[in-house]
């Protein structure tokens, strides 16, 4: 599959006030894209935009009229669907509010910002819809069921639209990454039992990896590779796929998580 050049390419990333999503835009401005950062907290986006001369704006990705509203006349050849939230409750102590709010963010906005810019994509036949998701949403794990289900929404929501746009002979294309844990404040506080194998992830390693992905044309990033082998468990009968995961120590990675406070 061709990849896109950021080089002259005009990046759209959500969620670009912090984390990975800052991380992106700066190396994405230093590989000569022109980044435009959009964020929930303005000032966080302002500051974003700052760092690499580039446009923001303050988004509420869950809110479909806003979204299309802000993307209405931007021609974007990138866009990156970073902004995502977290809960890290057990499914009987998180509240409405919260698992609603993990859906709006985590999925459904990734459908308004896709929506927002894919006509003008298709019209120019070029482009790179780039949704991150999790390893979460490739296996369940404790105290994340409302985030493992929303980043395996994400997952499926990719492989739809790189199946639609397929079918249309468009050569616009998708990018889905699953990453392990980050070490953002997003997931402060989680652990990993084997971090050789399992390791907590660089922000700014990762935030590489998106991008020479999107160059080179990789349409799935998965991180670290150990995590590529969940698929092959799946053939194994559900006791002792669990097992595998108890022994990896899946299910207590969040035992001390504490997220942003």
């Amino acid at each position: 599959m061709k990849g896109l050049k950021l080089a002259g390419a005009t990046v759209l990333i959500t969620g670009a006030g912090s984390g990975i999503g800052r991380q992106m835009a700066v190396q994405a401005a230093a590989r000569g894209a022109k980044v435009i950062a959009w964020d929930l907290d303005g000032d966080a986006a302002k500051t974003t935009a700052g760092l690499v001369n580039g446009e923001w704006a303050k988004v509420d990705v869950t809110d479909s009229a806003a979204v299309a509203a802000a993307g209405a006349e931007l021609a974007v050849d990138v866009l990156i669907n970073n902004a995502g939230v977290v809960t890290g409750k057990y499914l009987l102590e998180a509240t409405e509010a919260q698992i609603r709010r993990t859906f709006e963010v985590n999925t459904l906005a990734a459908f308004w910002t896709t929506r927002a810019v894919l006509p003008s994509m298709m019209e120019r036949d070029r482009g790179v819809i780039v949704n991150i998701a999790s390893a979460a949403g490739l296996v369940g794990v404790a105290k994340q069921t409302d985030y493992s289900a929303s980043k395996w929404a994400s997952i499926g929501f990719t492989e739809s639209l790189r199946a639609e746009l397929r079918t249309l002979g468009s050569q616009v294309r998708t990018l889905v990454v699953a990453p392990y844990y980050i070490d953002t404040g997003m997931f402060a506080g989680v652990t990993t039992r084997f971090p050789l194998l399992l390791p907590i992830l660089a922000p700014t390693k990762v935030a590489a990896k998106v991008l020479n992905s999107i160059e080179s044309g990789r349409q799935q990033l998965v991180m670290p590779p150990m995590v590529r082998t969940v698929p092959l468990m799946r053939f194994l009968p559900v006791p002792a796929f669990d097992a595998m995961q108890d022994f990896f120590g899946i299910n207590h990675t969040m035992d001390h998580f504490t997220g942003r406070g």
